[in-house]
Protein backbone atom coordinates (compact mmCIF):
# COMPACT_ATOMS: atom_id res chain seq x y z
CA UNK A 1 0.00 0.00 0.00
CA UNK A 2 1.39 3.38 -0.98
CA UNK A 3 1.83 5.76 1.94
CA UNK A 4 -0.44 8.46 0.53
CA UNK A 5 -3.24 5.88 0.41
CA UNK A 6 -2.50 5.09 4.04
CA UNK A 7 -2.72 8.80 4.78
CA UNK A 8 -6.21 8.91 3.33
CA UNK A 9 -7.27 6.01 5.54
CA UNK A 10 -6.00 7.85 8.58
CA UNK A 11 -8.65 10.49 8.03
CA UNK A 12 -11.30 7.90 8.91
CA UNK A 13 -10.02 7.74 12.49
CA UNK A 14 -12.72 9.00 14.83
CA UNK A 15 -11.36 11.43 17.39
CA UNK A 16 -13.61 12.95 20.05
CA UNK A 17 -14.23 16.62 19.37
CA UNK A 18 -12.77 19.04 21.87
CA UNK A 19 -12.55 22.81 22.05
CA UNK A 20 -8.98 23.63 21.07
CA UNK A 21 -7.09 26.74 20.10
CA UNK A 22 -3.98 26.93 17.94
CA UNK A 23 -1.46 24.21 18.60
CA UNK A 24 1.68 25.73 20.14
CA UNK A 25 3.77 22.58 20.49
CA UNK A 26 7.41 23.40 19.77
CA UNK A 27 8.89 20.94 17.31
CA UNK A 28 12.08 21.86 15.50
CA UNK A 29 13.30 19.78 12.57
CA UNK A 30 15.53 16.91 13.68
CA UNK A 31 18.79 16.81 11.70
CA UNK A 32 21.02 13.73 11.54
CA UNK A 33 23.99 12.80 9.39
CA UNK A 34 23.68 9.54 7.51
CA UNK A 35 25.90 6.74 8.75
CA UNK A 36 25.63 3.33 7.14
CA UNK A 37 23.66 0.88 9.23
CA UNK A 38 22.73 3.38 11.94
CA UNK A 39 19.11 3.91 12.96
CA UNK A 40 17.95 7.47 13.63
CA UNK A 41 15.04 8.47 15.85
CA UNK A 42 12.07 10.64 14.96
CA UNK A 43 8.45 11.27 15.89
CA UNK A 44 5.32 10.74 13.86
CA UNK A 45 4.33 13.82 11.80
CA UNK A 46 7.59 15.61 12.56
CA UNK A 47 10.27 16.40 10.00
CA UNK A 48 13.66 14.73 10.05
CA UNK A 49 16.52 15.79 7.76
CA UNK A 50 19.03 13.09 6.86
CA UNK A 51 22.26 14.64 5.62
CA UNK A 52 24.67 13.23 3.05
CA UNK A 53 27.98 14.62 1.82
CA UNK A 54 29.95 14.30 -1.40
CA UNK A 55 33.61 14.95 -2.10
CA UNK A 56 33.07 16.53 -5.50
CA UNK A 57 30.19 18.90 -6.32
CA UNK A 58 28.65 18.65 -9.80
CA UNK A 59 28.65 21.68 -12.07
CA UNK A 60 24.87 21.94 -11.55
CA UNK A 61 24.41 20.28 -8.15
CA UNK A 62 20.68 21.04 -7.95
CA UNK A 63 20.09 18.83 -11.00
CA UNK A 64 21.69 15.72 -9.46
CA UNK A 65 19.16 12.90 -9.30
CA UNK A 66 18.85 11.88 -5.68
CA UNK A 67 16.11 10.11 -3.75
CA UNK A 68 15.51 7.46 -1.11
CA UNK A 69 13.07 4.58 -0.98
CA UNK A 70 11.63 4.19 2.50
CA UNK A 71 10.05 0.86 3.50
CA UNK A 72 8.35 0.12 6.80
CA UNK A 73 7.66 -3.13 8.61
CA UNK A 74 4.22 -3.36 7.00
CA UNK A 75 5.72 -3.22 3.51
CA UNK A 76 4.61 0.34 2.73
CA UNK A 77 7.01 2.11 0.37
CA UNK A 78 7.59 5.79 -0.22
CA UNK A 79 9.99 7.31 -2.75
CA UNK A 80 11.19 10.64 -1.33
CA UNK A 81 13.24 13.07 -3.46
CA UNK A 82 16.31 14.70 -1.98
CA UNK A 83 17.75 18.14 -2.62
CA UNK A 84 21.08 19.95 -2.72
CA UNK A 85 21.64 21.99 0.44
CA UNK A 86 24.75 23.95 -0.46
CA UNK A 87 28.49 23.34 -0.06
CA UNK A 88 28.88 19.55 -0.46
CA UNK A 89 25.63 18.66 1.28
CA UNK A 90 22.51 16.83 0.18
CA UNK A 91 19.41 16.17 2.27
CA UNK A 92 16.57 13.67 2.33
CA UNK A 93 13.73 15.37 4.22
CA UNK A 94 11.22 12.87 5.60
CA UNK A 95 8.06 12.79 7.70
CA UNK A 96 6.30 9.60 8.74
CA UNK A 97 2.52 9.40 8.98
CA UNK A 98 2.68 6.61 11.55
CA UNK A 99 4.93 5.12 14.19
CA UNK A 100 7.27 2.22 13.54
CA UNK A 101 10.57 1.27 11.93
CA UNK A 102 11.49 2.52 8.46
CA UNK A 103 14.50 1.41 6.45
CA UNK A 104 15.79 3.38 3.48
CA UNK A 105 18.10 3.01 0.52
CA UNK A 106 19.22 5.92 -1.64
CA UNK A 107 19.32 6.21 -5.43
CA UNK A 108 21.43 8.68 -7.37
CA UNK A 109 23.31 9.25 -10.59
CA UNK A 110 26.26 10.26 -8.37
CA UNK A 111 28.06 7.25 -6.95
CA UNK A 112 28.74 8.86 -3.57
CA UNK A 113 24.99 9.27 -3.00
CA UNK A 114 23.82 5.94 -4.40
CA UNK A 115 23.01 2.78 -2.45
CA UNK A 116 23.28 4.29 1.04
CA UNK A 117 21.23 2.40 3.62
CA UNK A 118 19.91 3.28 7.03
CA UNK A 119 16.82 3.31 9.21
CA UNK A 120 14.54 5.48 11.31
CA UNK A 121 12.62 4.47 14.42
CA UNK A 122 9.51 6.64 14.51
CA UNK A 123 7.89 7.10 17.91
CA UNK A 124 4.21 7.93 18.36
CA UNK A 125 3.19 11.54 17.82
CA UNK A 126 3.84 14.04 20.56
CA UNK A 127 0.89 15.89 22.05
CA UNK A 128 -0.60 18.41 19.63
CA UNK A 129 0.97 16.88 16.51
CA UNK A 130 -1.90 16.04 14.15
CA UNK A 131 -0.22 15.48 10.78
CA UNK A 132 -0.87 17.05 7.42
CA UNK A 133 -4.14 18.53 6.19
CA UNK A 134 -6.30 16.21 4.07
CA UNK A 135 -9.84 16.18 2.71
CA UNK A 136 -12.28 14.42 5.02
CA UNK A 137 -13.33 11.27 3.09
CA UNK A 138 -16.71 11.36 4.83
CA UNK A 139 -17.38 15.04 4.15
CA UNK A 140 -15.87 16.31 0.93
CA UNK A 141 -16.37 19.99 1.82
CA UNK A 142 -14.30 19.68 4.97
CA UNK A 143 -10.65 19.42 5.93
CA UNK A 144 -9.17 17.07 8.50
CA UNK A 145 -5.73 16.43 9.86
CA UNK A 146 -4.20 13.04 9.17
CA UNK A 147 -5.07 11.81 12.66
CA UNK A 148 -8.76 12.52 12.03
CA UNK A 149 -9.20 15.72 14.07
CA UNK A 150 -11.00 18.63 12.46
CA UNK A 151 -9.11 21.36 10.63
CA UNK A 152 -11.18 24.51 10.12
CA UNK A 153 -9.06 27.11 8.30
CA UNK A 154 -9.21 30.76 9.22
CA UNK A 155 -6.57 32.17 6.91
CA UNK A 156 -4.49 35.34 6.89
CA UNK A 157 -2.61 36.68 3.87
CA UNK A 158 0.99 37.84 4.32
CA UNK A 159 2.70 37.66 0.92
CA UNK A 160 6.06 38.96 2.16
CA UNK A 161 6.30 36.77 5.27
CA UNK A 162 9.47 35.27 3.80
CA UNK A 163 11.16 38.69 3.99
CA UNK A 164 10.76 39.58 7.66
CA UNK A 165 14.09 38.03 8.66
CA UNK A 166 15.51 37.03 5.29
CA UNK A 167 18.58 39.24 5.84
CA UNK A 168 19.15 37.94 9.37
CA UNK A 169 21.56 35.00 9.18
CA UNK A 170 21.09 33.81 12.75
CA UNK A 171 17.54 34.43 13.99
CA UNK A 172 13.93 35.21 13.07
CA UNK A 173 12.69 37.63 15.79
CA UNK A 174 10.34 39.57 13.51
CA UNK A 175 8.79 36.37 12.18
CA UNK A 176 8.20 35.03 15.68
CA UNK A 177 6.63 38.27 16.87
CA UNK A 178 4.26 38.46 13.93
CA UNK A 179 3.33 34.77 13.79
CA UNK A 180 2.77 34.64 17.55
CA UNK A 181 0.19 37.43 17.22
CA UNK A 182 -1.67 35.52 14.53
CA UNK A 183 -1.57 32.23 16.44
CA UNK A 184 -2.86 33.90 19.60
CA UNK A 185 -5.85 35.22 17.71
CA UNK A 186 -6.96 31.98 16.12
CA UNK A 187 -5.46 32.04 12.62
CA UNK A 188 -4.26 28.63 11.48
CA UNK A 189 -3.29 29.27 7.86
CA UNK A 190 -1.04 31.93 6.31
CA UNK A 191 -1.23 32.59 2.58
CA UNK A 192 2.32 33.48 1.55
CA UNK A 193 4.67 33.63 -1.41
CA UNK A 194 7.91 31.76 -1.85
CA UNK A 195 9.13 35.11 -3.18
CA UNK A 196 7.70 38.47 -4.19
CA UNK A 197 9.54 41.64 -5.13
CA UNK A 198 7.37 44.73 -5.01
CA UNK A 199 3.89 46.10 -5.55
CA UNK A 200 2.99 48.05 -8.68
CA UNK A 201 0.79 50.67 -7.06
CA UNK A 202 1.69 53.96 -5.39
CA UNK A 203 3.00 53.64 -1.85
CA UNK A 204 1.93 55.67 1.16
CA UNK A 205 4.41 58.50 1.71
CA UNK A 206 4.22 57.83 5.46
CA UNK A 207 5.56 54.27 5.08
CA UNK A 208 8.53 53.95 7.43
CA UNK A 209 11.67 52.12 6.22
CA UNK A 210 11.50 49.51 8.98
CA UNK A 211 8.05 48.48 7.73
CA UNK A 212 8.96 48.41 4.02
CA UNK A 213 9.81 44.96 2.62
CA UNK A 214 9.48 45.77 -1.06
CA UNK A 215 12.64 45.48 -3.17
CA UNK A 216 14.20 42.82 -0.89
CA UNK A 217 17.93 42.29 -1.28
CA UNK A 218 17.45 38.51 -1.11
CA UNK A 219 16.59 36.45 -4.19
CA UNK A 220 15.85 32.73 -4.75
CA UNK A 221 18.11 32.60 -7.83
CA UNK A 222 21.66 33.68 -8.45
CA UNK A 223 22.29 37.41 -8.77
CA UNK A 224 19.38 39.64 -7.83
CA UNK A 225 15.95 40.56 -9.15
CA UNK A 226 17.38 43.28 -11.40
CA UNK A 227 20.27 41.15 -12.73
CA UNK A 228 19.25 37.55 -12.20
CA UNK A 229 21.21 34.39 -12.90
CA UNK A 230 18.29 32.01 -13.28
CA UNK A 231 20.62 29.08 -13.92
CA UNK A 232 21.52 29.02 -10.22
CA UNK A 233 19.41 28.33 -7.13
CA UNK A 234 20.31 30.45 -4.10
CA UNK A 235 20.35 27.71 -1.47
CA UNK A 236 20.95 30.18 1.38
CA UNK A 237 17.69 31.92 0.49
CA UNK A 238 15.80 28.67 0.98
CA UNK A 239 17.63 27.78 4.18
CA UNK A 240 16.27 30.98 5.63
CA UNK A 241 12.80 30.30 4.26
CA UNK A 242 12.96 26.92 6.01
CA UNK A 243 13.01 28.75 9.34
CA UNK A 244 9.71 30.44 8.52
CA UNK A 245 7.94 27.23 7.46
CA UNK A 246 9.32 25.42 10.50
CA UNK A 247 8.13 28.11 12.90
CA UNK A 248 4.66 28.07 11.37
CA UNK A 249 4.66 24.31 11.90
CA UNK A 250 5.64 24.77 15.54
CA UNK A 251 2.69 27.14 15.99
CA UNK A 252 0.20 24.82 14.29
CA UNK A 253 -0.23 27.13 11.29
CA UNK A 254 -0.53 25.86 7.73
CA UNK A 255 1.74 27.48 5.17
CA UNK A 256 -0.44 28.06 2.11
CA UNK A 257 2.59 28.37 -0.14
CA UNK A 258 2.16 30.18 -3.46
CA UNK A 259 5.07 29.05 -5.64
CA UNK A 260 4.76 31.94 -8.10
CA UNK A 261 3.21 35.40 -8.24
CA UNK A 262 2.88 37.33 -11.51
CA UNK A 263 1.98 40.86 -10.41
CA UNK A 264 4.69 41.59 -7.83
CA UNK A 265 7.52 42.54 -10.22
CA UNK A 266 9.48 39.29 -9.85
CA UNK A 267 11.99 38.69 -12.64
CA UNK A 268 11.05 35.06 -13.27
CA UNK A 269 12.75 32.76 -15.77
CA UNK A 270 10.87 32.01 -18.96
CA UNK A 271 7.93 29.67 -18.44
CA UNK A 272 8.82 26.00 -18.90
CA UNK A 273 12.51 26.78 -19.37
CA UNK A 274 15.12 24.63 -17.65
CA UNK A 275 15.58 27.37 -15.08
CA UNK A 276 11.83 27.56 -14.41
CA UNK A 277 11.54 23.81 -13.98
CA UNK A 278 14.64 23.72 -11.77
CA UNK A 279 13.16 26.35 -9.43
CA UNK A 280 9.75 24.71 -9.32
CA UNK A 281 11.14 21.23 -8.65
CA UNK A 282 13.48 22.53 -5.98
CA UNK A 283 10.64 24.16 -4.05
CA UNK A 284 8.59 20.97 -4.22
CA UNK A 285 11.50 18.75 -3.14
CA UNK A 286 12.47 21.01 -0.28
CA UNK A 287 9.07 21.68 1.30
CA UNK A 288 6.87 18.65 0.61
CA UNK A 289 7.81 16.83 3.82
CA UNK A 290 6.49 19.61 6.06
CA UNK A 291 3.08 18.47 7.32
CA UNK A 292 1.85 22.08 7.44
CA UNK A 293 2.22 22.65 3.68
CA UNK A 294 -0.59 23.14 1.19
CA UNK A 295 0.40 24.10 -2.36
CA UNK A 296 -0.84 26.97 -4.46
CA UNK A 297 0.65 27.08 -7.95
CA UNK A 298 0.52 30.86 -8.26
CA UNK A 299 -1.10 33.96 -6.88
CA UNK A 300 -3.13 35.59 -9.66
CA UNK A 301 -2.44 32.43 -11.66
CA UNK A 302 -4.09 33.44 -14.94
CA UNK A 303 -3.82 37.18 -14.59
CA UNK A 304 -1.40 39.57 -16.21
CA UNK A 305 -0.76 37.50 -19.34
CA UNK A 306 2.20 35.60 -17.93
CA UNK A 307 0.86 32.09 -18.58
CA UNK A 308 -2.15 30.16 -19.82
CA UNK A 309 -4.21 27.26 -18.55
CA UNK A 310 -1.91 24.71 -20.17
CA UNK A 311 1.01 25.97 -18.11
CA UNK A 312 -1.03 25.68 -14.91
CA UNK A 313 -2.14 22.17 -15.95
CA UNK A 314 1.50 21.21 -16.43
CA UNK A 315 2.59 22.71 -13.11
CA UNK A 316 -0.10 20.79 -11.24
CA UNK A 317 0.83 17.54 -12.94
CA UNK A 318 4.52 18.17 -12.25
CA UNK A 319 3.72 18.91 -8.62
CA UNK A 320 1.67 15.75 -8.19
CA UNK A 321 4.44 13.65 -9.71
CA UNK A 322 7.13 15.27 -7.58
CA UNK A 323 5.40 15.41 -4.20
CA UNK A 324 5.74 12.06 -2.44
CA UNK A 325 3.60 13.24 0.48
CA UNK A 326 0.62 14.29 -1.65
CA UNK A 327 -0.06 17.62 0.02
CA UNK A 328 -3.23 19.41 -1.05
CA UNK A 329 -3.17 21.64 -4.14
CA UNK A 330 -5.15 24.72 -5.11
CA UNK A 331 -4.76 27.60 -7.56
CA UNK A 332 -5.22 31.26 -6.61
CA UNK A 333 -7.59 31.80 -9.52
CA UNK A 334 -11.32 31.15 -9.37
CA UNK A 335 -11.73 30.97 -13.14
CA UNK A 336 -9.23 28.12 -13.25
CA UNK A 337 -10.73 26.27 -10.28
CA UNK A 338 -14.21 26.64 -11.74
CA UNK A 339 -13.25 25.37 -15.20
CA UNK A 340 -10.89 22.60 -14.07
CA UNK A 341 -12.35 21.44 -10.78
CA UNK A 342 -10.86 17.99 -11.13
CA UNK A 343 -7.31 19.37 -11.07
CA UNK A 344 -7.44 20.93 -7.61
CA UNK A 345 -8.05 19.47 -4.16
CA UNK A 346 -9.75 22.59 -2.85
CA UNK A 347 -11.03 25.74 -4.51
CA UNK A 348 -9.68 29.26 -4.02
CA UNK A 349 -12.02 32.06 -5.05
CA UNK A 350 -11.65 35.85 -5.28
CA UNK A 351 -15.15 37.26 -4.97
CA UNK A 352 -15.81 40.80 -3.77
CA UNK A 353 -19.58 41.01 -4.29
CA UNK A 354 -21.55 43.04 -1.78
CA UNK A 355 -24.07 40.24 -1.26
CA UNK A 356 -21.35 37.76 -0.43
CA UNK A 357 -23.35 34.97 1.21
CA UNK A 358 -25.47 34.21 -1.86
CA UNK A 359 -22.47 34.47 -4.15
CA UNK A 360 -20.56 31.93 -2.05
CA UNK A 361 -23.60 29.62 -1.98
CA UNK A 362 -23.68 29.80 -5.78
CA UNK A 363 -20.03 28.71 -5.84
CA UNK A 364 -20.92 25.74 -3.64
CA UNK A 365 -23.64 24.72 -6.08
CA UNK A 366 -21.36 25.10 -9.09
CA UNK A 367 -18.48 23.22 -7.50
CA UNK A 368 -19.88 20.38 -5.41
CA UNK A 369 -17.71 18.11 -3.36
CA UNK A 370 -14.71 20.35 -2.65
CA UNK A 371 -13.76 22.72 0.19
CA UNK A 372 -13.95 26.36 -0.86
CA UNK A 373 -11.68 29.07 0.49
CA UNK A 374 -12.53 32.70 -0.26
CA UNK A 375 -8.91 33.73 -0.52
CA UNK A 376 -9.77 37.36 -1.22
CA UNK A 377 -13.24 38.80 -0.49
CA UNK A 378 -12.37 42.44 -1.18
CA UNK A 379 -12.01 43.41 2.47
CA UNK A 380 -8.64 44.89 3.38
CA UNK A 381 -8.72 46.08 6.97
CA UNK A 382 -7.29 49.56 7.40
CA UNK A 383 -3.97 50.08 9.15
CA UNK A 384 -1.50 52.90 9.85
CA UNK A 385 -0.63 52.99 6.14
CA UNK A 386 -2.85 53.02 3.09
CA UNK A 387 -1.54 50.12 1.05
CA UNK A 388 -4.42 48.72 -1.00
CA UNK A 389 -7.98 49.56 -0.07
CA UNK A 390 -10.11 47.18 -2.12
CA UNK A 391 -13.80 47.82 -1.50
CA UNK A 392 -14.02 47.44 2.26
CA UNK A 393 -11.60 48.66 4.94
CA UNK A 394 -13.69 48.71 8.13
CA UNK A 395 -12.59 45.86 10.44
CA UNK A 396 -16.25 45.31 11.35
CA UNK A 397 -17.30 44.99 7.70
CA UNK A 398 -14.37 42.67 7.01
CA UNK A 399 -15.52 40.50 9.92
CA UNK A 400 -19.09 40.55 8.66
CA UNK A 401 -17.92 39.28 5.27
CA UNK A 402 -15.78 36.59 6.86
CA UNK A 403 -18.77 35.31 8.84
CA UNK A 404 -20.89 35.28 5.68
CA UNK A 405 -18.28 32.95 4.17
CA UNK A 406 -18.57 30.76 7.26
CA UNK A 407 -22.37 30.60 7.08
CA UNK A 408 -22.21 29.82 3.36
CA UNK A 409 -20.31 26.64 4.24
CA UNK A 410 -16.99 28.04 2.97
CA UNK A 411 -13.82 29.37 4.61
CA UNK A 412 -12.54 32.95 5.07
CA UNK A 413 -9.22 34.76 4.57
CA UNK A 414 -8.39 38.03 6.31
CA UNK A 415 -6.22 40.86 4.99
CA UNK A 416 -4.78 43.70 7.03
CA UNK A 417 -3.11 46.55 5.15
CA UNK A 418 -0.33 46.51 7.74
CA UNK A 419 0.81 43.02 6.72
CA UNK A 420 -0.77 41.64 3.55
CA UNK A 421 1.79 42.98 1.07
CA UNK A 422 5.11 44.84 1.12
CA UNK A 423 4.27 46.91 4.22
CA UNK A 424 4.53 44.70 7.30
CA UNK A 425 4.36 45.81 10.92
CA UNK A 426 5.69 42.68 12.58
CA UNK A 427 5.39 43.90 16.17
CA UNK A 428 1.67 44.51 16.25
CA UNK A 429 1.70 45.10 20.01
CA UNK A 430 3.98 48.10 19.52
CA UNK A 431 1.19 50.00 17.77
CA UNK A 432 -1.15 52.36 19.54
CA UNK A 433 -4.42 50.53 20.29
CA UNK A 434 -6.34 52.52 17.67
CA UNK A 435 -3.85 51.45 14.97
CA UNK A 436 -3.86 47.73 15.74
CA UNK A 437 -5.85 45.32 13.57
CA UNK A 438 -8.88 43.74 15.17
CA UNK A 439 -7.42 40.27 15.15
CA UNK A 440 -9.31 39.59 18.37
CA UNK A 441 -12.48 39.34 16.26
CA UNK A 442 -11.01 36.20 14.69
CA UNK A 443 -10.05 34.77 18.06
CA UNK A 444 -13.75 34.86 18.90
CA UNK A 445 -14.55 33.27 15.54
CA UNK A 446 -12.04 30.50 16.24
CA UNK A 447 -13.57 29.79 19.64
CA UNK A 448 -17.05 29.67 18.15
CA UNK A 449 -16.34 27.42 15.15
CA UNK A 450 -14.42 25.02 17.40
CA UNK A 451 -17.05 25.01 20.14
CA UNK A 452 -19.87 24.11 17.75
CA UNK A 453 -17.75 22.18 15.21
CA UNK A 454 -19.15 24.50 12.57
CA UNK A 455 -17.46 22.66 9.70
CA UNK A 456 -19.84 19.74 10.25
CA UNK A 457 -23.01 21.84 10.06
CA UNK A 458 -25.13 22.02 6.95
CA UNK A 459 -25.38 25.32 5.09
CA UNK A 460 -27.87 26.70 2.60
CA UNK A 461 -31.25 25.78 4.08
CA UNK A 462 -33.79 28.57 4.55
CA UNK A 463 -34.72 28.21 8.22
CA UNK A 464 -35.74 31.78 9.08
CA UNK A 465 -37.30 34.89 7.58
CA UNK A 466 -33.97 36.74 7.64
CA UNK A 467 -30.31 35.92 7.87
CA UNK A 468 -28.60 32.59 7.25
CA UNK A 469 -28.59 29.23 9.00
CA UNK A 470 -26.19 26.41 9.78
CA UNK A 471 -27.58 23.29 11.46
CA UNK A 472 -27.13 19.61 12.18
CA UNK A 473 -30.79 18.75 11.54
CA UNK A 474 -31.56 17.84 15.12
CA UNK A 475 -30.09 19.49 18.21
CA UNK A 476 -28.30 22.57 16.92
CA UNK A 477 -29.36 25.49 14.69
CA UNK A 478 -27.12 28.55 14.37
CA UNK A 479 -28.25 31.79 12.73
CA UNK A 480 -26.36 34.76 11.31
CA UNK A 481 -28.66 37.73 11.99
CA UNK A 482 -27.91 40.87 9.92
CA UNK A 483 -27.34 44.15 11.71
CA UNK A 484 -30.49 45.58 10.12
CA UNK A 485 -32.71 43.10 12.01
CA UNK A 486 -34.55 43.97 15.21
CA UNK A 487 -36.30 40.58 15.27
CA UNK A 488 -35.77 37.24 13.56
CA UNK A 489 -38.50 34.71 12.87
CA UNK A 490 -37.42 31.08 13.05
CA UNK A 491 -38.81 28.29 10.86
CA UNK A 492 -38.02 24.82 12.15
CA UNK A 493 -39.01 21.30 11.04
CA UNK A 494 -42.55 20.26 11.97
CA UNK A 495 -41.33 17.36 14.06
CA UNK A 496 -39.81 19.86 16.52
CA UNK A 497 -43.15 21.60 17.15
CA UNK A 498 -44.18 21.68 20.79
CA UNK A 499 -40.69 21.08 22.12
CA UNK A 500 -38.66 23.66 23.99
CA UNK A 501 -35.66 25.38 22.50
CA UNK A 502 -32.98 27.40 24.21
CA UNK A 503 -31.71 30.46 22.37
CA UNK A 504 -28.44 32.15 23.22
CA UNK A 505 -27.10 35.28 21.52
CA UNK A 506 -23.41 35.40 20.65
CA UNK A 507 -21.63 38.69 20.08
CA UNK A 508 -18.97 38.10 17.39
CA UNK A 509 -17.19 41.36 18.25
CA UNK A 510 -16.36 40.57 21.87
CA UNK A 511 -16.96 36.81 22.10
CA UNK A 512 -19.59 37.07 24.82
CA UNK A 513 -22.86 35.16 25.18
CA UNK A 514 -26.09 36.60 26.56
CA UNK A 515 -28.16 34.71 29.10
CA UNK A 516 -30.10 31.94 27.36
CA UNK A 517 -33.82 32.28 26.70
CA UNK A 518 -36.19 29.27 26.58
CA UNK A 519 -39.09 29.30 24.16
CA UNK A 520 -41.70 26.80 23.02
CA UNK A 521 -41.40 25.90 19.36
CA UNK A 522 -44.48 27.20 17.57
CA UNK A 523 -45.00 27.75 13.86
CA UNK A 524 -43.04 31.02 13.73
CA UNK A 525 -41.17 31.65 17.00
CA UNK A 526 -39.38 34.98 17.06
CA UNK A 527 -36.35 36.32 18.91
CA UNK A 528 -35.61 39.94 19.66
CA UNK A 529 -32.11 40.94 18.61
CA UNK A 530 -30.00 42.38 21.46
CA UNK A 531 -29.36 46.11 21.41
CA UNK A 532 -25.99 47.02 19.95
CA UNK A 533 -24.11 47.74 16.78
CA UNK A 534 -23.45 45.08 14.19
CA UNK A 535 -24.74 41.65 13.29
CA UNK A 536 -25.31 38.91 15.87
CA UNK A 537 -25.36 35.12 15.97
CA UNK A 538 -28.18 33.15 17.54
CA UNK A 539 -27.53 29.64 18.83
CA UNK A 540 -30.56 27.36 19.24
CA UNK A 541 -30.26 24.07 21.08
CA UNK A 542 -32.81 21.33 21.67
CA UNK A 543 -32.96 18.27 23.83
CA UNK A 544 -32.06 15.12 21.88
CA UNK A 545 -34.98 13.39 20.23
CA UNK A 546 -36.23 10.58 22.46
CA UNK A 547 -36.45 7.28 20.63
CA UNK A 548 -39.55 5.26 21.67
CA UNK A 549 -39.08 1.50 21.43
Amino acid sequence: MRLHHFRSLLAFVVVPFALTFINSVASAVETVQHRTGEVASAHQWEVIDIGFQVETVASQPVDVKFSATFTNDSGDRLEVPGFFDGNKDYVIRFTSSFAGRWSYVTHSDVGELDGKTGGIDVAAAQQGRNGGVVIDPNAARQFRYENGTSYYPIAFECDWLFALDAENATDIPNTRSFVDSLAKDGFNQIVMNVFAYDVNWKKDERLRPEHEYGHPKVFPFGGNNNSPDHSQINVDYFKRLDRVIEYLDQKGIVAHLMIYVWNKEVNWPAANSDADNRYFDYVVRRYQAYPNIVWDVSKEALGYGHTDVNYIHQRIERLRQGDAFKRLITVHDYSYCNRFQENVDFVSVQLWSSELYSVMRNVCERIPGKPILNIEHGGYEKGPYVVFTGNYTSPEVCLERAWQCVFAGTYPTHYWQGAAWNAIIADIESLAPEDRPRLDYYRHMRAFVDKYDVGRLKAGDKMSNAGFCLHNGDQLYVYYVPKECDFIGIKLPKELMGRTMRGTWFNPFDGTYDNPVDKEIVQWPAFEVPIGEGFRILVLKFQPTVQVE
